[in-house]
Order: C-alpha cells, then structure tokens, then sequence
C-alpha cells in the first residue's frame, strides 16, 4: 500500500489511540507489574474492569467485564486500583505533543484523540510523517506506546488505529479507500450494532462490498434515515468536522457494554462503576451539579435519558448510585437488553476554582 497521501484536496485526518491506556501507566511506574496480566479497576464483589493490559486480554478479559468474571477468567490477574490524577496527567503531556502539530483536536477521551493536520505547524506534506513522530515522541517522553491510523475522513482513520494494534500504524489511502472497505465485515461500519447487523444479514450484506452495492432506496426503506449513513460509509464518504475543545457544562461517563445484558446485578455492578467513576470525575473538575441524568441505550440503539434535580449538588457516590438506581425502576429493560449506560451531573451554579482539562473528560467506552 502506498502510505503517501497526496497533498490535494483530501483532508488529513490521523486518529492516536494509546494502547491499554491504565494499565501501560501502570506497568510503566512499577516494573514488577511489567509482561504480568493486570486489570485497572475495582475488584469488589461489584467491581468492574476499566482497562486491562494484553497479558490478561489474552485470557479473554476485557473492559466493563465484572471484575468477579475477570478474577476466575485469570485467578493470576492483579487487580490495581484507578489513578485518575496519574492519567490526567499524562493525558496532558500527550496532547501537548498533539499541539505541536495542530490545534485542529478533537478528543474522544483522555487517550484518544482525532487531530486534522492538512495545515499543520510542521509544515509536513505527508499525514504519515506526523504520525510516525507523534508515536516515536511518545514513546520517547512518555515510555509508552499509540497506535494511530491516518486517512481523509474520521471513520477510516478510526479503522486504521486499530489494525494493527498495540502500537500500530496504518494508512488507508483515498485510492485504497473502496477496495478496503469492500472487505469489512459489516458490523466494523459506524453505527451497525448487533441488532442492525442481524437485519444487514437477513437481506445478504455480510461485507462491505455488498453493503456497496445495494441500492440507497433499499438502504432508506429499511433503516430510514440512517440508510443514507450506510450508504455514505460503505463508500468512503464522511464529512464530518472535527469538533475541537469547548468548555463542559456537565461531567459525566459512560459504558458500552461488551454484550447487552437485562440481568439486573449485573447492571447495578456497573451503575456502581459508574458512580465511583463520576464521583472522581466531579472532584478533580471541582465541578457541583444540581441535575442527575442517566442515560439508556437499548440493544436496538433507542435511546431514553431521565433527570432529576434537586436542591443540593450531587457529589459522591452512594447519592449518584441511589438515584439512578431509583431512577432505573421506571425503565422497562427486563425484555430490552440494555447495551449502554450513562450518568451525567449538569446544571451548575457554582463557579471553580479551575477547570483543569475539562476538554479531557473522560469518557469510558468499551
């Protein structure tokens, strides 16, 4: 594959993600965790795993797996708990490394960023180039690894971080771009989830070449307004802007689970999660919010949220974990798998002290 891309009119998109994120900082600050299966998170009975290294991705654990599940997929595994203010930090010496090349940043998450460089500081013809330096200066400074895809749109170069992860590097060319997606399972396509994936299958679109070549009209009538979406990605068309900083109203977190679940422990275990997390966050933002809201995703990707105000800032954990708890018992799941949830704390009427890297709130997505 020619890994050149020209300097025309195409965008220079490179998306960085960091590899194992948590437990990398981790393995890095102390060198006899190093090469050992390790998980990021809380290992109580209600515990989730945030991060875990490759040593333990290779007995099946994963992010949001139960921490239980991840103890008896790997009784070796070692358990190490969250650091967010370590992370912060140096998530803000990887974006400072971004900034050396653009300011045209659009972070995903405190270790994972879109950068556009088709003007870029350097003054580097090729996306590539940059690629290669932010990856080796990481490296370098930070002792950790980042795997980065480079094409002239968002999605492709999203599928090109990760290719060849951990400390990967691909270019999708705009001239490869329709060849390479032709062979994509459909399910790799922005926005196809299981449900949608199953109802692709059904009418025979199992690659990306089929989903080419099925006509918009078909795609529109069975899947509405995102047919057109399908259709775009399917064929490399993606214009959309990279949204850099812009200060937050709210703080908040989320989790994509690995597999939809309407069995209610479990779902409390990651509420649990996900308000120890939230009450972490809202400390190191010095952030106070009077409205609470959680946020469902079910399996066939409806969407509801509902909120709560109340006269006093929500701050800690067990307040956060009591009213989406209460506020779950309105939400009929039983017979509709969720697949994720948020929590979110918003409506503020206090001023902070500072907003230490507000653009880096963290959002948990496995």
């Amino acid at each position: 594959m020619n890994t050149n891309v020209p300097h025309n009119n195409y965008r220079k998109i490179i998306h960085i993600d960091m590899d194992a994120f948590f437990a990398s900082v981790e393995q890095r600050d102390n060198p006899e965790l190093r090469n050992k299966p390790i998980a990021v998170g809380y290992s109580g009975n209600r515990g989730v795993v945030a991060t875990a290294s490759y040593e333990a991705r290779k007995f099946g654990i994963h992010s949001a797996m139960p921490s239980s599940v991840a103890r008896r997929k790997c009784p070796e595994l070692i358990f190490i708990d969250t650091n967010y203010e370590k992370y912060e930090a140096v998530s803000k010496q990887i974006y400072e490394i971004f900034q050396e090349y653009t300011d045209i940043i659009e972070p995903i998450s405190i270790d994972e960023a879109f950068l556009d460089v088709t003007e870029n500081k350097a003054g580097k013809l090729y996306a590539v180039d940059i690629a290669k330096e932010i990856k080796q200066k990481i490296r370098e400074r930070l002792n950790l690894t980042a795997s980065a895809g480079v094409s002239y749109c968002k999605f492709l170069a999203k599928i090109a971080s990760d290719w060849k992860k951990p400390d990967g590097l691909y270019v999708i060319h705009p001239t490869k771009a329709a060849k390479f997606i032709s062979n994509l399972d459909v399910d790799k396509i922005w926005g196809i989830g299981p449900v949608t994936t199953k109802k692709m299958h059904n009418l025979g679109i199992f690659k990306g070449e089929q989903l080419q070549n099925m006509p918009l009209q078909i795609l529109s009538r069975e899947f509405g307004r995102m047919g057109r979406v399908y259709h775009d990605l399917s064929n490399g068309i993606d214009n959309s802007p990279l949204e850099p900083f812009r200060q937050r109203k709210s703080v908040g977190c989320e989790l994509t689970f690995e597999k939809d679940t309407c069995n209610t422990e479990e779902i409390y275990s990651l509420l649990n999660y996900l308000a120890r997390n939230l009450e972490e966050r809202l400390e190191k933002a010095d952030f106070r919010g009077h409205t609470f809201t959680l946020k469902v995703k079910f399996h066939d990707f409806k969407q509801i949220t509902r909120s709560l105000s109340c006269s006093c800032p929500y701050l800690y954990r067990e307040e956060i974990l009591s009213v989406a708890k209460e506020i779950l018992k309105s939400i009929p799941y039983e017979a509709n798998p969720i697949r994720l949830l948020g929590v979110c704390i918003s409506n503020s009427i206090y001023k902070p002290k500072s907003y230490p890297n507000e653009y880096l709130q963290l959002t948990l997505d496995f």
